[in-house]
């Protein structure tokens, strides 16, 4: 069986409000979770109590996703301003007229 290379270049990754985006979905997921809290005994009787911990589980992984992407964020923001540094620093400066 021959190996799979592909055709074309992969995308670049697309940039946006991430820890916004993030954020929504974990509030989502406790929602969900609140609002199923009431009706726990009507999931229990029918087997259906996975929904009510997968909300809780979502929103727990959203908690370390925010985490997650605060710092990606940071380290990004890190990085670019040290390669602008470094671009200042490289850049000769004009010879002052005296």
């Amino acid at each position: 069986m021959a190996k799979w290379t592909p055709k074309h270049e992969a995308p670049e990754p697309l940039e946006g409000p991430v820890v916004a985006t993030i954020t929504g979905g974990t509030i989502i997921w406790f929602v969900l979770f609140v609002v199923q809290l009431p009706f726990y005994g009507w999931f229990d009787d029918h087997g259906h109590t996975w929904w009510v911990w997968t909300c809780l589980a979502g929103g727990g992984l959203g908690l370390i996703g925010i985490w997650y992407v605060r710092r990606r964020e940071a380290a990004v923001k890190r990085a670019a301003e040290r390669e602008s540094a470094g671009e200042r620093a490289e850049r000769p400066t004009a010879p002052s007229a005296e």
